[in-house]
């Protein structure tokens, strides 16, 4: 199992609530996180973006420029910069990544963000496409980016975007199993499903108890099945990890009952569209509660909360699933990635040695 952390690089935490959040969005304390996540577990770390003040996150750093100070700034951490297909054009995107790969040794990825904040696009001026099209488009902007990255005379003929026998000099380092930076995607809908199978690395869910993952796994792994492909799967995840298990839920209680009710139901109106213009309503957030929305993935719905023991069965329990990757949230970020690291990773490999000497399957199904 692979741990990813939410970089806080965006203001209010990782929870739209007043509880007092030791965590900062500046980058003197996400570099010191960053040193301090590789050393306690955790292989990669997801800049959020947003480019406008909204919903309990007023102040905001950007996603690549942020990235890649945090590359600079660690020696093994993979750092995965949120990116939006339409505010970015592909070609120039490919061109950031591939110098930060080269500046990082090999240590960019990019994450899809197909789109569900309308107010983003208009009032930039931007035209705000209806949700399958910006899955199309999505799509569009990936299968350039891959050809850029691996191709000397790339080549691509769509209807968002196209290229004549463009040369991308430095290509971004490849390795065994790693052709070119990593492409993450999220996304719940059907159209992000089926994206997923046909063209990205990494299909990142919103959290989900054990039957929501199974059916979504399902559904990605046919279309991947379809053409040849494997994806592999990120879960998100609000870990609330305590000595007892009544500490934890106190926490959470408290985290609830101190929501910023406004910014909580003005987030849920603006995301509960992006499934709505589904045809199968099907999308993300569409039947996430009030309390889901205080975690503003779904992160408390993974249930990541308790004790180390319980926290640790859990996760392997996913991870037996088919969930190749955690991507964690956190209320007070030092202090509980330490905690991580040192109380509740440990039994995470414990319990994965024992199932690999018990001859157990890795994942459910293989």
């Amino acid at each position: 199992m692979k741990f990813a952390y939410w970089v806080p690089n965006v203001s209010g935490g990782l929870v739209v609530s007043t509880i007092e959040q030791r965590t900062d969005w500046s980058y003197d304390y996400n570099a010191r996180l960053a040193v301090l996540a590789e050393d306690n577990g955790f292989e990669y770390a997801l800049t959020q973006v947003r480019y406008i003040a909204s919903y309990g996150a007023a102040y905001q750093h950007e996603s690549t420029g942020f990235s890649l100070a945090l590359l600079l700034a660690t020696r093994r951490l993979k750092v995965i910069a949120a990116i939006h297909p339409g505010l970015w054009h592909p070609g120039v995107l490919a061109k950031f990544v591939a110098t930060a790969d080269h500046l990082s040794g090999g240590r960019a990825a990019v994450n899809v963000v197909s789109g569900w904040f309308k107010d983003e696009f208009t009032k930039l001026g931007e035209p705000w496409l209806e949700h399958d099209e910006r899955y199309r488009r999505s799509e569009e902007f990936i299968r350039v980016l891959r050809e850029l990255w691996t191709s000397d005379h790339a080549e691509f003929g769509g209807d968002f975007y196209r290229l004549h026998d463009f040369d991308l000099r430095p290509k971004p380092i490849a390795g065994p199993g790693r052709p070119h930076p990593e492409i993450f995607q999220g996304g719940n809908s059907t159209s992000a499903r089926l994206m997923a199978g046909r063209v990205s690395d990494w299909y990142f869910s919103n959290g989900k108890d054990f039957d929501g993952v199974t059916e979504q796994l399902a559904d990605v792994r046919a279309e991947a099945a379809r053409h040849g492909r494997r994806v592999r799967f990120g879960l998100n995840g609000f870990m609330i990890a305590r000595d007892t298990e009544a500490e934890a839920r106190e926490v959470l209680r408290e985290i609830v009952a101190k929501a910023d009710p406004a910014a909580v139901e003005g987030f849920g109106a603006a995301v509960r569209q992006a499934g709505a213009a589904t045809a199968d309503r099907r999308g993300m957030w569409q039947d996430s509660t009030f309390e889901d929305l205080v975690q503003y993935n779904d992160g408390f719905r993974t249930g990541l909360i308790g004790t180390p023991e319980q926290i640790a069965e859990r996760i392997v329990a996913y991870k037996r699933l088919g969930v190749d990757l955690f991507l964690l949230g956190f209320l007070h970020y030092l202090e509980e990635v330490e905690y991580f690291g040192s109380r509740v990773l440990p039994l995470v490999r414990e319990l994965e040695a024992d199932a690999a000497e018990q001859g157990q399957p890795a994942r459910a199904g293989t």
